[in-house]
């Protein structure tokens, strides 16, 4: 009993320094960055603008949004959808903005003050959709397309379908209109366009009704490598004043892309909610961006894909000069992040789970059973 009583002091000092070890450990580097307990005193109140288009690409936006990423994170976000991103960010309204990488390309020519800070969607995933009145792709000469004005010289997307379906290029061969993607859909099920290119849910959604069909879709460029369609920008005074702001942004932008991955059903919901579609359509959606197409949405930069676009938009006329990569590409921030490995996120997260090659009956049954959902 004395030994007892001489042994105890010792194992009740030794389990406290045990829980004391063990809160260490377990504070990773990961969960230091994300508290939001290092934002500078100045920045607190600072309120974060983000704007994103309504596009399936970008719906990283809405997602840290409504799932609580950015709150967990300590920062005030107020998000904008469909806005006019690189307008708003070079009038200095817009901190941070998804944009397109080559609409975000031409305006830093122009002279707007900002840069590529993070990858958000490699390739390029827009869709050509037609009335199920077309049943040859050459009835679509002299046919109303929402495909934009002069689409030879401003969609790369629009000069390679046209190529790889042997029907002209030029616009003058169609009755052309420049429409938002979602007027386009609502103009094909009024029977007012026989053909638009759009990203999704517009071409999910026109499946999902049967009000049309995609005709062709585009992922890969034509020499079978990934381009690089969209990406999170920052305004360069955001950046050098608002540093701390700027990285943890980026935290939240692959959070909400791991997110997106690991939790597809919760991520249809909000995107369901945001663009006002139907699950099932966001579904649909989600599930070509995560499964169908590759893992297309990520963080990464990768110069390689940047230089493919650069190099195919400048070949077809597209663009008529490029800047140099590290010149509206700043990877510093991105990298000072330390964020998660994609590569090993994807290995060990989610090819288990959800493989590619999985179908769509399939990918959808899991998700809602590791969700607790209702299929």
């Amino acid at each position: 009993m004395k030994k007892l009583m001489r042994i105890l002091p010792f194992l009740a000092l030794s389990i406290v320094l045990l829980i004391v070890l063990a809160g260490c450990g377990g504070e990773t580097k990961q969960t230091a960055q994300n508290t939001g307990a290092g934002i500078p005193e100045k920045d607190k109140d600072y309120v974060i603008n983000l704007g994103y288009y309504n596009c399936d690409h970008m719906t990283a936006a809405c997602i840290a949004k409504d799932a609580g990423i950015f709150n967990e994170l300590g920062l005030n976000v107020n998000v904008t959808g469909n806005g006019k991103v690189p307008e708003a960010m070079a009038a200095g309204q817009m901190d941070a903005g998804y944009i397109g990488n080559s609409g975000l390309m031409q305006a830093f020519l122009k002279g707007s003050p900002i840069m590529v800070v993070a990858n958000n969607h490699i390739g390029g995933s827009r869709y050509l959709v037609v009335s199920n009145d077309i049943k040859d792709p050459k009835d679509l000469i002299g046919k109303k397309l929402a495909i934009g004005n002069q689409p030879e010289k401003n969609d790369g997307d629009w000069v390679q379908w046209a190529k790889e379906l042997g029907i002209p290029v030029e616009g003058k061969n169609y009755e052309v209109f420049d429409m938002a993607d979602k007027d386009e859909y609502v103009a094909l099920k009024a029977g007012k366009l026989d053909a638009y290119a759009a990203c999704d849910p517009w071409g999910s959604y026109a499946e999902y009704e049967k009000t049309g069909q995609i005709l062709k879709a585009h992922v890969e460029l034509p020499n079978g490598e990934f381009g690089q369609c969209c990406v999170l920008s920052m305004r360069n005074t955001f950046i050098t004043e608002h540093p701390e702001l700027a990285r943890l942004m980026i935290i939240a932008h692959s959070k909400a892309i791991q997110h997106i991955y690991t939790k597809p059903v919760r991520s249809a919901e909000i995107f369901a909610d945001n663009y006002k579609v139907p699950l099932e359509v966001a579904l649909m959606t989600i599930y070509k961006k995560t499964v169908d197409e590759g893992r297309t949405l990520n963080w990464i930069i990768n110069q390689k894909n940047f230089e493919n676009q650069i190099n195919y938009e400048l070949s077809e006329k597209v663009l008529d000069e490029a800047p140099q990569f590290n010149e509206f590409v700043n990877t510093k921030i991105l990298e000072e992040s330390k964020v998660d490995s994609f590569e090993q996120f994807i290995k060990e997260k989610v090819d288990p789970v959800f493989p590619l090659g999985m179908s769509y009956e399939d990918w959808k049954k899991k998700a809602c059973e590791l969700e607790g959902k209702t299929a």
